[in-house]
């Protein structure tokens, strides 16, 4: 038995079935853009720790500052005792993403903690409780998280969920656009809202809408740009904010630090996380100042928010992202994957859709060119053919029928395209049932 079979055995031993195996792979040591297995195998990495290693695997000054940072402080609580570190981490991230006039941080564990203190936020400033958010939306597993979280396979048995919760159609064009232009498209959604409005929870009760500007676990659709404009304007008008979920699509994976930068629209707050840290568990809530400020003492908060190593960490993550020009590389991987995925496309009928922006890119699987009827089985057997082939990738999709790229940036051009070669080849094989 190998060290991997070794380890996989063990996992179903010890560890809950419950937490999913998104690819039959294993992991010792990463680097860059690339995997050693326990069995000393190598894997090209188009995973990304699920979007979380923009910068790469082990940057060397994130390395460095994280072994500093353990050597003089590991923790203390920022609520107990201030330190520098979580301050100049909130300066940097209020510079990057300026919310108005004046940004103010608070940093969290995570992106489901981010999106949980926002919804906090948004409910103290506007006095008001309901929030809406989007079918195929993904916002983490915590309670708040997972009632915003669309798909149900991720909510099976754990309600009852959280109350004043309104859910809308996400504006997905390839399915329910057919015919009609992007701005026409945008109108008509937008109409839909104000509908909403009248048939569902008045506006003057809404608190927050919450929207991802390219939803992850939904499959990398991406909203349309009149579409979030007019989101922003209706925000603007019925005094309720606009949080922008930034925790898959923000740090240079859509060739901008932010992805709402693609749209011309400021959010009132942003949830982010995963790639602010090269790995370290840590995220962040920003929004304008008065909105920040509005909540009351001690409502949030945490014991670990903030953790000196986390901020040492990103801050190292930042500076190196800036240094090798994340967002320049960010646009170059994004440029080379849509072409290739373009090209299958004209050469493979099971791909229905190929989107994304930047970096973000997927191709969605479906049956007889149909994007209602998804193929699920055709992506599992692809995954399974770049596992044994050398090339870790995931899927996305309520429906698990997108693959989606979420490579470090970092990546080289010659192996991110012979990542593109070991996809295209398992198309040929899994399409034309040779596995």
């Amino acid at each position: 038995m190998s060290t991997s079979q070794e380890i996989l055995q063990k996992r179903k031993k010890f560890v809950p079935n419950a937490i999913g195996i998104f690819n039959p792979s294993t992991a010792a040591t990463a680097s860059d853009s690339t995997i050693i297995d326990a069995d000393g195998n190598e894997l090209i990495d188009f995973a990304g720790g699920i979007g979380v290693v923009n910068a790469g695997h082990c940057p060397p000054p994130v390395v460095k500052a994280i072994a500093d940072q353990a050597a003089k402080l590991i923790h203390c609580s920022f609520n107990v005792a201030s330190y520098e570190v979580y301050v100049q981490l909130a300066e940097k991230l209020a510079k990057l993403f300026p919310h108005g006039d004046a940004t103010k941080v608070m940093l969290t564990n995570s992106g489901a903690e981010s999106v949980e203190n926002a919804v906090k936020i948004a409910r103290q400033y506007t006095g008001r409780q309901a929030i809406i958010c989007f079918d195929g939306a993904f916002h983490g597993r915590s309670m708040m998280a997972m009632t915003l979280t669309s798909k149900v396979g991720y909510k099976m048995g754990c309600g009852p969920f959280a109350p004043e919760v309104y859910r809308i159609p996400f504006p997905d064009k390839y399915r329910f656009g057919k015919g009609m232009s992007d701005n026409e498209f945008a109108d008509s959604q937008l109409q839909n809202l104000e509908i909403f409005f009248s048939t569902n929870v008045p506006q003057q009760q809404v608190a927050a809408i919450i929207i991802e500007p390219v939803q992850g676990e939904g499959g990398f659709n991406v909203v349309p740009k009149k579409y979030l404009q007019g989101l922003r304007t209706i925000c603007s008008k019925y005094g309720i904010l606009l949080i922008l979920d930034e925790v898959q699509s923000g740090f240079g994976r859509t060739g901008k630090w932010a992805a709402y930068e693609h749209f011309d629209v400021t959010p009132d707050l942003s949830t982010w996380a995963k790639s602010m840290g090269s790995g370290m568990p840590i995220g962040c809530v920003i929004g304008s100042a008065d909105i920040m400020d509005s909540c009351q003492p001690s409502t949030i908060g945490g014991t670990y928010l903030g953790n000196p190593v986390c901020c040492a960490a990103s801050l190292a993550t930042i500076k190196y992202m800036e240094e090798i020009n994340i967002n320049a590389l960010g646009e170059k991987v994004g440029n080379i994957v849509r072409e290739r995925f373009n090209q299958f496309k004209t050469r493979f009928a099971a791909i229905g859709d190929v989107r994304g922006l930047g970096a973000m890119m997927a191709f969605e699987l479906v049956k007889e060119n149909d994007p209602f009827k998804p193929d699920a089985e055709t992506c599992k057997k692809l995954i399974a053919y770049c596992a044994a082939n050398g090339l870790i990738i995931i899927n996305a999709g309520v429906n698990g029928n997108v693959v989606r790229i979420l490579s470090p940036l970092v990546i080289s051009e010659d192996l991110l395209n012979k990542g593109l070669d070991i996809i295209e080849e398992g198309l040929h094989k899994v399409i034309s049932d040779e596995l």
